[in-house]
């Protein structure tokens, strides 16, 4: 029901396409099919999925819209319920990226709620043989305007299943693979009544999720303010911009916190012990065009610590920038700042020789100079 979390909406048209194929699941196949009735709908919110954003055209979260059904889609998602009155539902969603499993070093890549928790303890178990400590529960706090937990109050067993995060997963197709696993392994456990012989013991001991993944953390490195060393921690997190009518998107990272991150863990993270880091700077002087840039020398402009090109306005550039460098098309030179939610662009010096960039957040080391990740940003 929101338009940016379409992991389950892909899963779906797994699961028909799996019905549909010829393959030697053709016994299970029909043994599904006569001992369960399913129902789907793929997509509540086609409105928000196209534009790619939570809430639908209206600008309403469909999530809120529960008791007061004021949009179309509110109102035909209630009337199908009432109409089905199911015994067991599946209220799928996307969670962020920052949640972890518990207090741990593991992100979670699928969370859980569910009334039904002997139902959820089977498929725990079956999960933790693919993605073992990955899994965690999601707040059980009573939400009055939310679908799920109204669909409960009226008696049917509602599962929520939130889609996580993987690393090296961004675009969450291995995410996807274990929506699908998890769907059909429901129909079967419901199927058989398998779920019945668990325990809620193994409900409880699933640990809750936790906001203690980032991005990208650097560690351990070393600040100089107002002539006095500082070490820490900068932790990143990487925001997806949509572009193209929503069908590609660039990266805007933003530091999400400095100082003893002790407690938090990286998708990615680097270890900058003995290392000072230095705030980006802009070249003084401006270009006509990129060609112009491009005859610069890489190595030499981060050397003297810059991060960010000055361009005439004139010239064609992307949404993003289409080079290692962040580019600005004004004449004023971008103050950068080390601070929380701003863009992180700063070169890393060990012994005072350059070593490593981050140009908005994404690391590139003097060895291998050039980006083989991420993308700078265009500053207006």
């Amino acid at each position: 029901m929101h338009g940016d979390e379409p992991t389950a909406t892909s899963a779906m048209f797994d699961v028909f396409n799996f019905f549909l194929a010829e393959n030697h699941y053709a016994e299970f196949k029909h043994y599904l099919l006569n001992n369960v009735t399913l129902f789907f709908m793929p997509m509540v919110n086609p409105d928000g999925a196209e534009l790619f954003q939570r809430r639908n055209i209206f600008e309403i979260d469909l999530n809120r819209d529960a008791e007061k059904q004021q949009s179309p889609e509110s109102k035909i998602l209630f009337s199908v319920f009432n109409n089905i009155k199911p015994e067991f539902g599946f209220n799928l969603h996307d969670q962020e990226r920052c949640y972890s499993a518990g207090n741990t070093s593991q992100w979670s890549a699928i969370s859980f709620l569910a009334p039904p928790m002997m139902l959820i303890c089977e498929l725990y178990n079956i999960l933790t043989e693919i993605i073992p400590g990955h899994i965690s529960k999601f707040s059980d706090d009573f939400e009055p305007r939310a679908f799920g937990d109204n669909f409960t109050k009226s008696g049917s067993s509602i599962v929520l299943l939130e889609s996580g995060a993987w690393r090296g997963d961004r675009e969450k197709q291995f995410i996807r693979k274990l929506n699908f696993v998890t769907l059909v392994t429901a129909f079967k456990c419901i199927a058989e009544d398998s779920f019945l012989q668990e325990t809620i013991d193994v409900y409880h001991s699933i640990p809750e999720n936790e906001k203690l993944m980032m991005d990208f953390i650097i560690r351990n490195v070393k600040l100089n303010k107002s002539g006095k060393d500082y070490v820490v921690d900068v932790g990143i997190n990487y925001e997806e911009v949509n572009t193209t009518g929503n069908r590609d998107f660039y990266f805007k990272a933003l530091i999400e916190d400095i100082g003893d991150l002790s407690v938090y863990r990286g998708f990615s993270e680097f270890n900058a012990d003995g290392m000072n880091l230095e705030v980006g700077k802009t070249y003084s002087q401006k270009f006509d065009s990129l060609a112009e840039v491009n005859k610069l020398e890489a190595i030499s402009l981060l050397e003297n610590g810059i991060t960010n090109i000055k361009l005439n306005p004139s010239e064609s550039v992307k949404e993003y920038s289409p080079i290692m460098f962040n580019i600005i098309l004004n004449s004023k030179d971008r103050i950068e700042e080390l601070r929380e939610e701003a863009n992180p662009n700063f070169i890393l010096r060990q012994n005072g020789m350059f070593k490593y960039a981050v140009i908005n957040g994404f690391l590139i080391e003097r060895k291998l100079i050039g980006r083989t990740e991420g993308n700078a940003l265009i500053f207006i």
